[in-house]
């Protein structure tokens, strides 16, 4: 189901690329954590789209916010939009999935018409695009919190099932939402290096 997708788009003079991010649950396009990335990505170079893949609605039920098809349907349709404004049109593009959106970020690159240069996923749930994890074609890198143990294991299994090139990171010390000093500044450099490298 289609819905009108707005956002905030920051465009560097010269842009290489630009990343789109798929927030998971309990997050959205205000997340100070997001900013901050998406911050460090511009200083780079690069375009970056924050909004929110669900409507506030939508959101009040849980389902929604673990139909990884509705998330990857509207990560579609955001990235339809960017390719026709003129400001990045024709431009490389990345997705930064964190949590659920990951999930969401790794499905729609794999529909046919998915034609995404990177992946990074932060704390992402990578399993949660089951079978399209063997369809994705863009470079994917994995960031994990080293005390988010669960969720390692998760994204280890994940990547086996990659037949991409993909890379796994894990930030020692860090829990699920990298909030220890320094974390989230490993994410946001780790993710700037995958985007710059592959866009």
């Amino acid at each position: 189901m289609a819905v009108e997708i707005s956002g905030q788009l920051t465009v560097p003079d010269q842009a290489r690329g630009v990343v789109l991010f798929a927030h998971g649950s309990g997050s959205g396009s205000r997340s100070p954590r997001n900013r901050y990335v998406a911050g460090v990505l511009n200083e780079a170079g690069l375009g970056t789209l924050l909004f929110d893949l669900l409507t506030p609605a939508e959101e009040a039920d849980r389902a929604n916010v673990f139909d990884i098809e509705l998330l990857a349907g509207r990560l579609l349709q955001a990235t339809e939009q960017v390719r026709e404004e003129p400001t990045v049109a024709g431009l490389p593009i990345g997705y930064f999935g964190a949590s659920t959106g990951a999930a969401a970020a790794l499905w729609a690159a794999a529909e046919p018409g998915g034609d995404v240069a990177a992946i990074v996923s932060r704390g992402g749930r990578p399993d949660l695009a089951g079978a399209r994890l063997a369809d994705v074609r863009a470079p994917t890198l994995l960031i994990v919190g080293g005390h988010d143990e669960q969720v390692v294991e998760l994204n280890q299994e994940a990547r086996r099932r990659l037949r991409c090139a993909s890379a796994l990171e894990i930030v020692p010390g860090a829990t699920h939402l990298f909030e220890e000093p320094g974390a989230l500044d490993s994410v946001a450099e780790f993710a700037r290096d995958w985007f710059t490298a592959h866009l």
